[in-house]
């Protein structure tokens, strides 16, 4: 069971997933850092001068003599992830458009060919033959 793990794992789609993960994290992180840094400040200063990840409607107050917490919704931190993944999509496309661009920046180039027809029978012969090896018939230089 071991050996079908380690297979499994060292195939090249595992592997390929399990980087792409490791730098999906490590741009989650930065994405983070830029809302949370960047543009979030000024959205902020926008709607009053309050962290934005702040907002919230309190649909129950806390009851300090029960002992309970209040009841929140959290829109400003709702608002703040449905940016985070704006600019994450954005981001992936604009990657994907690049990877593509350059996919069709190197065109194909096809062979120079190697055979020609032969005039008489139409078969494929080298292009340096002289003669036909199919019915012999003389080829032109």
């Amino acid at each position: 069971m071991l050996k079908e793990f380690k297979e499994f794992a060292m195939k090249g789609n595992v592997l390929d997933m399990a980087i792409g993960v490791v730098i999906g994290g490590a741009f989650g992180k930065i994405v983070a850092s830029f809302l949370n840094d960047v543009l979030m400040p000024p959205l902020g200063m926008l709607t009053g001068g309050v962290d934005f990840t702040q907002h919230k409607i309190i649909l129950k107050a806390a009851d300090e003599a029960a002992k309970t917490a209040a009841v929140t919704l959290n829109y400003g931190a709702f608002v703040t992830a449905v940016v985070d993944f704006t600019i994450v999509s954005f981001a992936v496309f604009m990657l994907v458009k690049a990877i593509n661009a350059m996919k069709r920046a190197a065109p194909a180039v096809a062979p120079a060919p190697s055979e020609k027809q032969c005039s008489e029978c139409l078969m494929n012969i080298p292009l340096k033959a002289k003669r036909c090896g199919h019915c012999a018939q003389p080829q032109p230089a």
